[in-house]
């Protein structure tokens, strides 16, 4: 794959992930409310900020652009530097925590790894924002895997955490194959796919409790087997979001109504299905381009 699809592709997967998150993010209202204005697919007619999910997507692009490559220490620096320019932006306290010790000068694996009692995050922070990764090594699944790691043991010293991440990157390359027509699974051998790929882990084997998860099947029903981020971990965040890659692929509208119906965190569960989605589908509504908050035009992307 020459460089400039590599970028290219990797620019796809963020802006895809700067549209989930900003839909996601103008769901968070009573759950009655969301319920109505999802059954009546309506949207806020009005400007959509992206969330943290989407300023450390920008990170991990800008690194990508500049070194072709994770380089860990820089994207720790970059985290914390984005972070510093508007700390307003959603971060869960454990991300507060670790990045203000990161701009203060801690040693990210120090910071990382304090986190928890030093059991380090399982969250869902690294798996939100890696799909420009996946995006631009798609042509070889060793890297991805590879540097989905690298990506996310920045903040995340837990092994959930760090598969979570790699699961999403694993999804985003296959789907960009697909679209190049150099992979044709869905639905449950993309689900396995993706799972074969995991070390072992609770968020590989929840993974695979996706697989018998019919695309017809209720979204509450869903939910009640895979979660859907409320308690904001990778296990409890990435099956779903796989769930609905697997089988809404061909349109990230579709993809992202049903992200968005599972309510939790509604935010990072569409901003990790808009990164991956985006690497196959072609079609945004122009009226949700002309809301959201674009990455390339904000503070963070200098």
């Amino acid at each position: 794959m020459e460089l400039k699809n590599r970028i290219e592709y990797a620019k796809r997967a963020l802006d895809g992930t700067a549209l989930g998150d900003c839909f996601g993010q103008t769901f968070f209202v009573s759950d009655d409310i969301a319920r109505q204005r999802i059954k009546d697919r309506e949207i806020l007619n009005q400007s959509w900020s992206f969330t943290d999910d989407t300023v450390m997507a920008i990170g991990i692009y800008r690194i990508l652009e500049k070194y072709g490559k994770i380089d860990q220490e820089e994207l720790a620096k970059v985290f914390a530097d984005n972070y510093a320019l508007d700390w307003h932006r959603g971060y869960g306290g454990t991300a507060h925590s670790i990045l203000r010790s990161i701009k203060e000068g801690k040693n990210w694996r120090e910071a990382a790894s304090e986190a928890f009692d030093g059991m380090g995050s399982m969250g869902n922070g690294g798996a939100m924002r890696v799909a420009p990764i996946g995006a631009y090594f798609a042509d070889d699944i060793d890297k991805v895997l590879h540097y989905a790691r690298a990506s996310a043991e920045v903040t995340h010293a837990h092994i959930e955490g760090i598969v979570g991440a790699m699961a999403v990157a694993v999804a985003s390359a296959l789907l960009l194959n697909k679209k190049l027509g150099l992979y044709s699974g869905e639905g449950e051998t993309f689900l396995r796919d993706v799972a074969d790929k995991l070390p072992e882990s609770d968020t590989k084997y929840k993974i695979l409790s996706a697989v018998p998860i019919k695309k017809e099947s209720s979204i509450e029903f869903v939910v009640s087997v895979l979660g859907n981020g409320i308690m904001l971990t990778a296990q409890d965040t990435v099956p779903f979001c796989l769930w609905c890659a697997a089988y809404w692929y061909p349109s990230i509208e579709e993809a992202l109504w049903t992200a968005v119906s599972a309510l939790g965190d509604r935010d990072t569960i569409c901003a990790i299905v808009g990164g991956m989605v985006s690497l196959y589908a072609e079609e945004i509504p122009p009226q949700w381009l002309s809301y959201m908050e674009h990455p390339e035009t904000s503070q963070f992307f200098n």
